[in-house]
């Protein structure tokens, strides 16, 4: 195993010791010592992480973290400072990504049909284990995506889960060619997905709250604007949701046309009102959920992201104001996606 000189160095970063409302407080600054690379891993110095809704969710105690003082973080982007024995796809030096889906066990009926992100047995980075808020962390070999050395890491670093969980989510909005899309709440995925959508021949509509976020649409290419609660300007062929907002799956499943599909993307969502069968249902209309990643969305969506030049609005902030990016994101403050930069 190959270990840098400073070695003895610390990590310095956030950890979620009391989850609750944002204004509580539930992230505290952290130092610990450094953690080594396990066979098989690779220990990045983060040079950028994504803030995601989900480490909003973890932060608030939606999601029960997996152990005490979880560092959370998965929209990592790294140089490769020291590598665990058996590792043989990066060398020291090189650029390397850490995504939300972290291990699978391989072996279930899931994993040998491609499916893995249904794996019984996965976890899942910064929530299983420690992430990206912080100045060093570990990533798993097999789990980490080879990144261009020369690009600025805030642009890379949403494409590392808002950008690969939008494009699994337009996936399985069923969208088809040419197709009319609505997009339900306007953030860091959304943008991303939209623009994937945009490449592929289709009509983006957006429906959101936020002002800035309208902007942005239009400027990206959205064929019109709106409220969460307004009716799209034509029959949608899918949607998406991207907001975590219950009420809104009966507002986005009677603006489908038939046959429509609307696929939920939040791995956490508040209630769904109660359906009306014919209004919302009826003519085959479907509701589909969005559940993690596999890895190969993963390769798909990067290699697709570079062909057709994606564009990445963020918002970067220091990782020492971490808790301040996660109070933008609760109060929709934040216009494109938050990315922490350790100085």
């Amino acid at each position: 195993m190959a270990f840098p000189a400073s070695a003895g160095e610390a990590l310095n970063g956030w950890a979620v010791e009391t989850p609750g409302p944002i204004g509580t407080g539930p992230l505290a600054r952290i130092r610990r010592p450094a953690p080594r690379p396990g066979p098989g891993d690779l220990l990045l110095r983060v040079e950028a992480c994504g803030v995601c809704r989900t480490d909003l969710h973890l932060s608030e105690g939606d999601l029960t973290p997996r152990h005490a003082s979880v560092i959370p973080g998965h929209e990592i982007v790294g140089r490769v400072i020291a590598v665990g024995d058996g590792v043989t796809q990066f060398r020291t030096g090189d650029r390397a990504g850490g995504a939300w889906l972290r291990g699978t066990c391989g072996t279930c009926r899931y994993c040998r049909a491609g499916r893995e992100n249904l794996c019984p047995w996965s976890v899942y980075t910064g929530w299983d284990v420690d992430g990206g808020f912080a100045d060093l962390t570990v990533v798993p070999e097999s789990f980490a995506y080879r990144l261009p050395g020369d690009r600025d890491p805030v642009l890379l670093a949403p494409l590392l889960c808002a950008g690969i969980i939008g494009y699994r989510a337009l996936r399985r909005s069923v969208l088809p060619e040419g197709g009319r899309l609505g997009i339900y709440g306007f953030g860091a995925s959304a943008h991303l997905a939209a623009q994937v959508a945009l490449a592929e021949g289709a009509t983006v509509h957006v429906l959101t709250r936020s002002e800035p976020a309208r902007e942005l649409a239009l400027e990206l290419g959205a064929s019109s604007v709106g409220s969460a609660q307004d009716k799209p300007p034509e029959p949608l062929d899918s949607a998406i949701l991207f907001a975590p907002v219950g009420d809104l799956v009966p507002v986005a499943l009677e603006a489908l046309d038939r046959s429509g599909t609307l696929a939920v993307a939040g791995i956490h969502l508040s209630d769904i009102p109660v359906l009306n069968y014919q209004r919302h249902l009826f003519q085959e209309r479907n509701l589909r959920s969005v559940t993690s990643n596999t890895r190969q969305d993963g390769r798909d969506f990067l290699a697709l992201a570079e062909r057709i030049g994606i564009q990445v609005t963020t918002s970067p902030y220091p990782l020492s104001r971490a808790d301040e990016a996660l109070a933008d994101l609760a109060a929709d403050r934040v216009n494109g996606a938050a990315v922490l930069v350790p100085s």
